[in-house]
């Protein structure tokens, strides 16, 4: 079994790859293969509505000059993706949001390429807005008619600068949960 994570922070390392990590952490402890995937440091334009993804049905996006088919595949390929992003001005970042739009129309228009694999939000916040990113979150996987394990709480984590996530004790465990949660669900699934 293989999770793909995306990250949607434009900080590789930051507090969201943190809690990722976490949550990964949990998922090898079950021997659950897990690859990140780092939106930071890629332009990433959003959906221009031009629908050639339906026309084509190839499973990829016609604007092929950053990585989104490259994530469409490896979303395909997965058991479960966790979708990150920092919360920013109350909503996802940037780069999240033309992710989001982009490959849930080529998985839509491909016959629902994502359909009843397992999906969990991971969200990092400086202090306030993260409920909304979670949701947006939840809201790409369920219209992708996917399946959300839940945690404790919320999945997120409060920190500013890069690595204090690390002393937020109620996210680390409420990451550690939704890991435990999703390897659960996942072998479930298989059998």
């Amino acid at each position: 079994m293989k999770v793909v994570a995306i990250n949607g922070s434009q900080r590789k390392d930051g507090n969201t790859a943190i809690l990722i990590d976490l949550v990964f952490g949990e998922l090898r402890n079950e021997g659950i293969e897990c690859e990140l995937i780092q939106l930071g440091g890629t332009s990433i334009l959003g959906c221009t509505g031009c629908m050639g993804c339906a026309k084509s049905k190839n499973r990829q996006c016609v604007n092929n000059k950053d990585i989104i088919n490259e994530c469409i595949e490896k979303m395909v390929e997965a058991d479960g993706i966790l979708l990150g992003s920092p919360t920013y001005i109350a909503n996802l970042s940037s780069g999240m949001k033309a992710f989001m739009e982009r490959t849930g129309l080529v998985t839509k228009v491909n016959g629902d390429l994502l359909r009843r694999k397992v999906g969990a939000a991971v969200v990092s916040a400086r202090r306030c807005g993260a409920i909304n990113v979670f949701n947006s979150l939840n809201e790409y996987f369920l219209v992708n008619e996917m399946i959300i394990p839940g945690s404790n709480y919320w999945n997120l984590g409060v920190g500013n600068k890069i690595g204090e996530v690390e002393t937020d004790e109620e996210g680390i465990k409420t990451m550690k949960i939704l890991g435990q949660n999703m390897a659960w669900l996942l072998k479930k699934l298989k059998d």
